[in-house]
């Protein structure tokens, strides 16, 4: 990896960790609330490319696993990598990773739906597939219910899907992504 995007990783993850002091919305009938951190997730993704945007996820992981309260809500520790919210925390340098990559692919006839599209792909659904059943397992619930409980947060998912896809796609002439590509 360039130094450039070794520098763009530390500062996707620490944008993580700014999005992870806007207050998280608890809902009560499921045990993970809703955060603006997976905005973070498809904005590195589409943006950074494969490579720089899992680092700066799986750095994110490790400084919260550290004890860094930089989660939604000012949580950090061992505790919320291993409660209900674990496999969504682990879904995101997956996501980000093929996000990325999905990108990169199509970088050179890049189109806002495009991005959309991968953003609604592996930023919502591929979150929510891994993040749900794990709950799930972890609560104590069928799956099914981890799965159709999780479909709450479809609608702001899809809102910053869209969020994502327009600044990365306003952006793309200073992306890692355009170096390669050229």
């Amino acid at each position: 990896m360039k130094t450039k995007e070794i520098v763009y990783a530390a500062l996707f993850t620490a944008f993580m960790a700014v999005l992870g002091m806007i207050p998280p919305i608890p809902l009560g009938f499921i045990p993970v609330p809703v955060t603006a951190q997976t905005l973070g997730v498809m904005l590195a993704g589409c943006f950074l490319g494969k490579k720089p945007a899992a680092m700066s996820l799986i750095l994110f992981i490790v400084l919260v696993a550290i004890g860094l309260p930089i989660l939604s809500g000012g949580r950090g520790g061992v505790a919320p990598l291993v409660g209900p919210s674990a496999g969504y925390i682990f879904s995101w340098p997956i996501a980000a990773f093929l996000i990325g990559y999905a990108s990169e692919k199509i970088w050179p006839k890049l189109r806002m739906w495009k991005l959309l599209t991968i953003n609604i792909l592996f930023g919502v659904l591929l979150v929510s597939l891994i993040g749900a059943p794990v709950m799930a397992l972890i609560t104590h619930t069928s799956i099914w219910a981890g799965l159709i409980g999780s479909a709450v947060y479809l609608p702001g998912d899809i809102i910053k899907a869209v969020i994502a896809a327009v600044v990365a796609f306003q952006l793309r002439a200073i992306s890692p992504i355009e170096e390669k590509a050229h």
